[in-house]
């Protein structure tokens, strides 16, 4: 999911912005037909497997803050991307689910 959601998607940034410079557009094919943040649910799934595969209960602590972290950051820029992007209001809908398909 995280490797995917580099090729699927051009425009990714570590910023929170729209870049009108680059003519930014959704993209909503590939991974981003699944669910709205491919990228972030690759990466908890590594932050996540990880420690379970070693089996460190402090790394596991360690994912599960940077698991809500992520929640929070997705939460805003959600916002940014509602207000700011174009298409991104029928995003959402066509796109039911930010990280975890039938859950969230």
């Amino acid at each position: 999911m995280l490797f995917r959601s580099f090729h699927d998607n051009t425009f990714l940034s570590p910023l929170v912005r729209i870049q009108t410079e680059r003519k930014q557009r959704v993209v909503s094919t590939g991974v981003y037909g699944f669910v709205r943040h491919p990228m972030y649910l690759g990466a908890i799934l590594m932050f996540v497997g990880t420690p379970l595969l070693l089996g460190s209960a402090v790394g596991l602590g360690l994912a599960v803050a940077i698991t809500l972290l992520v929640a929070f950051r997705i939460v805003g820029e959600e916002r940014v991307l509602a207000d700011d992007l174009e298409g991104y209001a029928e995003y959402r809908e066509k796109v039911r689910y930010r990280l975890v398909p039938f859950v969230w």
